[in-house]
């Protein structure tokens, strides 16, 4: 098995709604997320899945995230942009984009900082 993974960051501002704590009130973050690919065969040049395409898939979804507040997204107005649901919703974003018969979105890790993360993956 093979595994890639491609980082990448954002910026985005948000609240926490109902959060018993200062996360409720607007705030913003410089977010790092981490995309993992996996797959059992390269191809005839030896590559699993080309860093560009991936890179290419991603930059779609930042650019939809960066700079905003990401309340206001409909990806979360029903759910609160923690960093849980983003890392889902990063995740289902790019599976439809990318998996494939070589390989397949395996997991997604997003950064509130350096220090926190969250993690989504779907099990098998």
């Amino acid at each position: 098995m093979f595994e890639l993974s491609v980082k990448t960051r954002f910026s985005a501002a948000h609240h926490l709604v109902e959060y018993p704590g200062a996360c409720a009130v607007l705030h913003g973050h410089n977010w790092d997320v981490e995309v993992f690919v996996r797959g059992s065969e390269l191809n005839d040049i030896g590559i699993l899945a080309d860093f560009k395409e991936l890179k290419g898939a991603i930059a779609g979804i930042i650019e939809k995230c960066d700079h905003v507040e990401l309340n206001t997204l409909d990806e979360f107005k029903v759910n609160n942009p923690t960093s849980e649901n983003i890392a889902k919703f990063f995740y289902k974003y790019l599976s439809k984009k990318l998996n494939c018969e070589t390989y397949k979105i395996y997991r997604i890790s997003v950064y509130e900082t350096p220090e926190s993360r969250a993690t989504y993956w779907e099990e098998e």
